[in-house]
């Protein structure tokens, strides 16, 4: 298990919550009833949900789309995992969150699953959201170019 990212998921309701939206787990572990741990093996790709509030409404909204990395590669540390990841998307603000979830049901509605959308795809959306700007939707014709590049076929 030492090749394998952990992300420690969290459900406190209404107060804290972590949870993953996409990704295949390699394993998980049941810690107690509020919390449990994934492990995602290299390459897998995730989207990592945090969410907190306080007496005055939302604390915290984010949300991160990353890819785990094998021993040795470059990463980016995000709390709740460990060691961290190659980050495709990086957004705060329950805004620009809930676009981020949209989305993702929008690659759904395609019947393609997240983690095999072209990671450019998750960057181009942070790079708009962040700017202020409506992101592209994905398509299918984006998609199959995606998987040309990789080789691969549908």
């Amino acid at each position: 298990m030492t090749d394998l990212t952990r992300v420690e998921l969290l459900h406190d309701e209404g107060r804290i919550e972590r949870w993953i939206r996409f990704g295949r787990a390699a394993t998980e572990e049941i810690l107690d009833r509020r919390r449990r741990a994934l492990w995602f093996a290299p390459g897998a790709v995730f989207a990592f949900v945090r969410w907190a509030a306080n007496d005055y409404g939302t604390a915290v909204s984010r949300i991160d789309i990353m890819r785990a990395v094998r021993a040795g590669e470059p990463l980016t540390t995000v709390p709740g995992v460990s060691p961290g990841g190659e980050v495709y998307l990086r957004l705060n603000g329950w805004a620009r969150v809930e676009r981020v979830l949209q989305a993702i049901d929008q690659v759904e509605t395609l019947d393609i699953d997240p983690v095999e959308a072209c990671p450019d795809h998750w960057r181009h959306i942070a790079n708009r959201l962040s700017a202020g700007e409506t992101p592209r939707a994905y398509s299918l014709e984006r998609h199959r170019a995606w998987l040309l590049r990789q080789g691969t076929s549908e």
